[in-house]
């Protein structure tokens, strides 16, 4: 047991060491790693995947503008007539050359409606591209919040371990004088040796939500320290009215785009004349003519129809989703608010009334016991009903940042 006792000791004092050593983190610098900081646009030049990724999308999508205002490249064609024939056409004698300049006239409003669907496309990457930082920001919150309160509860933890130490050794000293039975102290060392083990789990708990947390920048194994109080979050409490926020302007650029798609689907369906210009060489009396032609596709079958159906479908598709996110938005506001305010009264209950209580009757037990007064199961019934009121405590505060977390996702432009 002491063997124990000593590791335990040993483990706190280095897993101190390492805290002072290693550098504190806030929340503010861990979305700053993570290419997410409020207060700076997302780079490009980004080492995150998370970030670099989203925006090599909305690039290659803005590239398309690009490409779609281009029109038509001109056909160059050169033909060469009655050659190696037969009779009056063998040999080179009678060949007929002609150079001709064709060019493509798009019709049917084709180049703006190309135009106008990859603008569409590009907000719609671009939504997609805020809507990703949006929601890599909200991961970066959750599991620093979860760190925190995995930290609490190792500090906890550790709390708990002294104590039981304390009370182990105070029983020790009871039944060698005879004031507590043998038994008292076999259940001290019992409950130190349960607070041991706990130790050890939260301990384990805490190194693991900090190694999640430094997943989110691809961090080389290292696992920073945080800040031992929950961060202030100041969500919004009320939808977003002026603006739209980001779940709701992806679903509107998704709309958008599909009607943008329905206009250039429906200008393929006009068929494109192409226009040809040139001249003509005639070998066996060394004259020249000059030529012209148009080439129009006739539409007796093919106008397009099936894809202008295919994009109309997609177009209502579309415009059902983004009246389905905006309701779906609207309820899980409503209910990320509610159990906001609901996790705040908690949080205001537990700090300001029952656990004081809880610590000033834990305190009282403890000097009853140190004087005799008390036997060792009221100390032990007193520290666990304040440590469930901690433990409490650190969840309710735990969950009331993860919601404030969640309504900053939710308002977020």
């Amino acid at each position: 047991m002491r063997r124990i006792a000593l590791s335990v000791a040993l483990a706190a004092i280095l897993l101190d060491s390492s805290v002072f050593a290693q550098e504190i983190l806030s929340l503010e610098e861990a979305l700053d790693r993570a290419g997410v900081e409020s207060n700076l646009p997302p780079s490009s030049q980004s080492t995150n995947p998370r970030v670099y990724g989203p925006l090599a999308e909305e690039e290659a999508a803005r590239a398309a503008i690009a490409q779609a205002r281009l029109r038509p490249n001109p056909e160059l064609t050169f033909e060469a007539e009655n050659i190696a024939g037969t009779g009056a056409f063998s040999g080179l004698q009678s060949s007929e050359y002609t150079l001709g300049f064709g060019q493509q006239i798009e019709l049917g409003g084709k180049r703006s409606a190309r135009i106008e669907s990859a603008e569409a496309s590009a907000r719609v990457a671009g939504a997609r591209r805020e809507l990703t930082m949006a929601q890599l920001a909200l991961t970066v919150r959750e599991r620093y919040v979860q760190a925190v309160a995995a930290g609490q509860r190792a500090s906890l933890a550790r709390e708990i371990v002294e104590r039981n130490r304390e009370l182990a050794r105070i029983a020790r000293a009871l039944v060698e004088v005879g004031r507590e039975p043998p038994l008292r102290a076999m259940r001290a060392e019992a409950a130190l040796a349960e607070a041991e083990a706990a130790l050890e789990t939260a301990e384990a708990e805490y190194l693991a939500a900090r190694q999640a947390l430094a997943a989110l920048w691809l961090a080389d194994g290292t696992a920073p320290q945080v800040f031992g109080t929950f961060p202030e979050l100041a969500p919004a409490l009320a939808p977003m009215d002026t603006s739209l926020p980001l779940h709701l302007r992806l679903a509107g650029a998704r709309a958008d785009f599909a009607e943008a798609e329905v206009s250039r689907e429906r200008s393929l369906g006009v068929p494109d004349p192409t226009v040809m210009a040139g001249g003509r060489r005639f070998e066996d009396s060394n004259e020249q003519a000059f030529i012209v032609g148009i080439t129009i596709p006739l539409p007796f079958s093919n106008r397009n129809q099936g894809n202008i159906a295919a994009a109309e479908a997609q177009a209502r598709a579309a415009q059902a989703d983004e009246a389905i996110a905006e309701a779906d938005y609207r309820l899980e506001f409503e209910r990320a608010r509610t159990l906001y305010l609901a996790a705040e009264r908690r949080v205001e209950t537990l700090a300001g009334a029952s656990l004081p209580q809880a610590e000033e009757a834990l305190r009282l037990v403890e000097i009853g016991y140190r004087n005799g007064r008390f036997p060792l199961i009221e100390v032990l019934a007193a520290a666990q009903a304040r440590d469930a009121i901690r433990e409490n405590l650190i969840q309710a505060e735990e969950t009331r940042s993860l919601l404030a977390a969640r309504l900053i996702w939710l308002t977020a432009e």
